[in-house]
């Protein structure tokens, strides 16, 4: 060996000793590596961790919560675990799966048209019991008016309709189970064009609500129950909290919601993977603008849809606009149905996964969900978007499964036919006091802030009706003499001017119905009682120091006229 080469060359020429084939499994393995880690790819957990036997399904709901105890308890389902098909352990695998095949069921739907009174236009397509049993009836054949076979309602994710792999997953299952199914697209989907000035959004659950109260109407008779698929479940939770205990459904589900569109926003964009879920939705809201390009082009900026690379451009550039928002931010906002959680009164299922690429579980209301008894959320650690693919063949969806099972023992208790309870209004914003919910403000002579509020017992009920005959004897004195001292010519105009003032003034401590005066006396006393107590902490706490500073200053002051052996002390 020359000693006279450098380190270099002879790691050059160490290294050209080595075939092109090692270099090549080397590269391949450090591939794989990447990819087993850029995909999230789970395999070889499932096998040394739980030996194929799938992680548990996790539960949370309410202490004490009587959907769990006489429904979820005996569903099977949601109390053994899921495993994903091994081929498919990656949430992105499960997704992708999910988009490009699917292997749905091979059946027809029976198409009907709903009509909105804004002039749109909705697909229901519906697929019946008999429809999968072989029983042969005509496509004519309608459903009878008395017929009390439960009824499901699907609502479609984003850019989804009747034909998506997982809607037919979850119709077929549905309607295997002897019950009804009917899909409701979304304006503009299932081959539909738009015929109005309206397009759907997150948040819009005006259709939902029609097409739920016109079923209601048709089959009196007949259970609804609703389940709603990534935007679709938001819709439906956001539909549900908002009319509360007025609705005609006995049972929901929500799959993969998107819960809070803003921190979805951000979490779509956080990483590469996500940018190109982030991409492939984008492309799918163009391709739906590209149908309805004649409506859109008028009511949306056309040319900031075409240039729109992300889910968030297509929303600033067509959904705000046509939605009138101010805002992206504020669209998101005002549309997440985190927001109505508190207020579902529906026995609901939420079917969630840990590491869903699309709807990240950090938008899930955990606290929320857990304070309201109507609503269980069971979550998984794996299945991607809606995915949740099971078996080594991947023909069976866990969730389909665990949705069917859920709605099936809900129907068959008791459960839903109680008279449900009354529900508080709602509790105020986190904008807002709970001062600020009530009729008016009262400030008493010590100074108390006092909120009258609209609770009422039977006795204050009666003093305040018979203020209010006074008051209104009182206003309609005062209103005669007004018309009659201004003339017939002004006397509408003046009645109601007195009325607002007499009405609009502010009432004083004296004036205030006699439960709030009570109310503000006791609270007065309270005050005082405190104050006096907050002077003797006072004086206890500081008399040491007080005290010595005050002896000094007697010796000082009174230095000639005490005796010289006091003062020594």
């Amino acid at each position: 060996m020359d000693c006279s080469d450098s380190p270099y060359d002879l790691l050059f020429k160490s290294l050209s000793l080595i075939p092109i084939s090692h270099y090549l499994l080397g590269f391949l393995l450090i591939s794989l590596v990447f990819l087993y880690n850029f995909l999230e790819i789970h395999f070889l957990r499932d096998l040394i961790i739980t030996g194929f036997r799938g992680y548990p399904v996790s539960l949370t709901f309410a202490s004490g919560s009587e959907l769990y105890q006489v429904v979820a308890s005996k569903c099977q389902i949601l109390h053994g675990r899921y495993l994903a098909t091994p081929w498919l352990s990656s949430p992105h695998l499960q997704t992708a799966f999910l988009s490009f095949c699917g292997r749905p069921p091979v059946f027809s739907y029976r198409r009907q048209l709903f009509h909105t009174s804004d002039g749109g236009t909705i697909a229901l397509d519906w697929l019946m019991n008999s429809d999968v049993m072989g029983v042969a009836l005509n496509m004519s054949d309608t459903i009878c008016k008395d017929d009390k076979t439960p009824i499901v309602i699907v609502i479609p994710g984003l850019t989804s309709d009747s034909a998506s792999a997982y809607i037919k997953h979850l119709a077929f299952k549905i309607a295997k189970s002897g019950w009804n199914v009917v899909v409701s697209n979304h304006r503009g989907l299932g081959g539909i064009s738009i015929t109005s000035d309206c397009m759907y959004n997150a948040g819009w659950t005006e259709d939902i609500r029609k097409i739920v109260d016109h079923l209601h109407c048709l089959y009196p008779e007949a259970p609804l129950f609703a389940v709603g698929t990534s935007i679709g479940a938001n819709i439906l939770v956001k539909y549900l909290g908002e009319d509360g205990v007025n609705i005609p459904l006995v049972g929901a589900a929500a799959i993969c919601s998107t819960w809070d569109l803003l921190i979805c926003d951000r979490f779509i964009n956080r990483k590469l993977v996500q940018k190109f879920y982030d991409k492939a939705l984008t492309i799918g809201l163009q391709g739906y603008a590209q149908l309805h390009q004649p409506i859109l082009s008028r009511l949306a900026d056309w040319e900031g849809i075409k240039k729109s690379r992300s889910v968030r451009d297509f929303d600033n550039y067509a959904t705000c606009l046509v939605g009138k928002y101010e805002t992206v931010d504020t669209y998101y906002r005002r549309c997440s149905s985190a927001s109505f959680v508190g207020n579902v009164s529906v026995p609901l299922l939420c079917i969630s996964t840990l590491d869903d690429p699309v709807c990240t579980r950090e938008a899930i209301p955990w606290d929320e969900c857990k304070a309201n008894k109507n609503i269980i959320i069971a979550t998984t650690k794996h299945g991607g978007h809606l995915g949740f693919f099971e078996g080594l063949t991947a023909n069976s969806v866990w969730w389909v499964r665990a949705v069917d099972e859920f709605l099936s023992v809900l129907h068959s208790t008791q459960f839903i036919h109680r008279k449900k309870e009354a529900q508080p209004s709602p509790s105020p914003t986190p904008l807002e006091s709970s001062i600020d919910q009530s009729p008016y403000v009262n400030i008493s002579k010590e100074g108390m802030v006092t909120a009258i509020v609209n609770k009422k017992t039977d006795m204050d009920m009666e003093e305040e009706e018979g203020l209010y005959h006074d008051h209104k004897l009182h206003t309609k004195k005062d209103d005669d003499k007004v018309s009659v001292a201004e003339g017939s010519s002004n006397k509408e105009e003046e009645e109601r001017t007195c009325l607002k003032t007499e009405l609009s003034r502010p009432q004083s401590s004296e004036e205030a119905p006699a439960p709030a005066r009570r109310r503000m006396d006791r609270l007065s006393q309270y005050g005082r009682n405190s104050i006096w107590l907050l002077v003797y902490i006072a004086i206890v706490t500081t008399w040491p120091l007080v005290g010595s500073a005050l002896l000094v200053f007697l010796k000082r002051k009174f230095k000639n006229a005490l005796p010289a052996a006091l003062l020594s002390r």
